[in-house]
């Protein structure tokens, strides 16, 4: 029905207005500094309760803006995949862990708010499991870390957990530093994000097979 198409579209429509004001607000102040009068006023939402009505809980909030970005960067990771077969190289392993984030933020345009964002979702206790279960767990991030397990059989796990866990957090800080020079009108170390994944690699190449010192 004509009517009921309408309500949909205009939901769908508030539901974006809400999305982005509450990704831009989160990572430039933090989730937890941000209360839903806050989002729903940026979202230009008349009716302060709007956030509740249309995402529930702030966990429900933050899952949506994760899910949002997370099923374009799939897509991208999983197309990778299947043009690399069973490579051995590390090289490509690295690379389809870091391009996939690094080519969805340049496809946004600028500015984007998505990798400080995560920075700040992942350094709150209240919310870190929700990033990290919805935007690490995904089968084609896992099948990505396999890879990279494969190529490095003589880690022991806690290292190689250690550094799985290295190399997300120097992922999504670089790409938020990136973020921040190019919202604030300041030129990045770097030229564009296909650049910052080439540097990216490089180290993370380097971090991945470094010398384990024993304690």
């Amino acid at each position: 029905m004509p009517g009921t198409e309408a309500r949909t579209t205009r939901a769908a429509g508030t539901r974006e207005l809400i999305l982005t004001a509450a990704e831009q607000l989160f990572a430039e102040q933090g989730v937890s500094a941000i209360s839903n009068r806050r989002v729903s006023g940026a979202a230009r939402q008349g009716n302060n309760a709007a956030v509740g009505y249309h995402f529930g809980s702030r966990a429900d909030l933050l899952r949506a803006i994760v899910r949002k970005h997370t099923t374009a960067i799939e897509q991208i990771r999983s197309d990778l995949l299947a043009e690399m077969g069973e490579t051995t190289e590390l090289r490509d392993w690295v690379a389809c862990l870091v391009r996939p984030f690094t080519e969805h933020l340049a496809a946004l345009g600028n500015p984007t708010w998505y990798a400080r964002f995560a920075v700040q979702a992942m350094a709150d206790p209240a919310y870190r499991e929700i990033m990290t279960d919805e935007a690490f767990s995904a089968p084609s991030f896992q099948q990505t870390f396999e890879g990279l397990n494969r190529c490095l059989p003589a880690l022991p796990l806690p290292v190689l957990l250690e550094r799985q866990e290295m190399a997300s957090h120097l992922l999504l800080q670089v790409c938020a530093e990136r973020e921040r020079s190019l919202a604030r009108g300041v030129p990045p170390t770097r030229s564009s994000w296909a650049d910052t994944a080439t540097g990216l690699i490089d180290v993370l190449v380097a971090l991945w097979p470094a010398p384990i010192t024993e304690c």
